[in-house]
């Protein structure tokens, strides 16, 4: 009687396919919540030409103006041209902000779907324990759709980094 050998790359073959109908009961048994569908990401610039508003995007919108807007009131930021209640829209770019044009780009580049960009820092976090100036800034409107409303203040490592991201929507302090 004569042994045929099965070359090695039909092996890996029936290998891969006998994985893959391990993996069906597997994939039959997942609990239904990971298969929900997720929300599709809303930027008021495209819906409107659609015929789609968000619910409060009227509501907080000048008569006339489209796009992202944003109140920043910034105190104790050590330069009087910084210090005030700055209006920044953005899509298209105006306002009364010191560099619309900088603050716009920077936060275009920061928004990611599904993430808060103006997230506070988490409960718990580890920071360094260092005081970066009594800076303090507010910030209220509306982002790609959100409602805005955050305080930033330089108090520890942590929120001077995160005041940092946000430059230059907030000013480089003088500590």
């Amino acid at each position: 009687m004569s042994r045929r050998r099965i070359p090695s790359r039909s092996l890996s073959l029936f290998a891969a396919a006998a994985a893959a109908l391990c993996a069906v009961p597997a994939l039959v048994a997942a609990p239904s919540a990971s298969a929900a569908p997720l929300p599709l990401p809303y930027h008021h610039d495209v819906l409107p030409y659609l015929g789609h508003l968000a619910p409060d995007a009227a509501a907080h919108r000048p008569a006339g103006r489209r796009g992202d807007h944003l109140t920043i009131t910034v105190r104790h930021s050590g330069a009087g041209r910084t210090d005030g209640r700055f209006e920044l829209y953005c899509h298209p770019r105006g306002g009364s902000h010191f560099d619309a044009r900088h603050a716009c780009d920077r936060l275009d580049r920061m928004t990611r779907w599904g993430k808060d960009l103006f997230a506070p820092v988490p409960q718990g976090a580890q920071c360094t324990m260092m005081y970066g100036g009594p800076a303090q800034a507010h910030v209220t409107g509306t982002w790609s759709g959100r409602q805005v409303n955050a305080d930033f203040r330089r108090t520890n490592g942590c929120e001077i980094e995160r005041w940092g991201r946000f430059e230059p929507m907030l000013p480089k302090t003088v500590s």
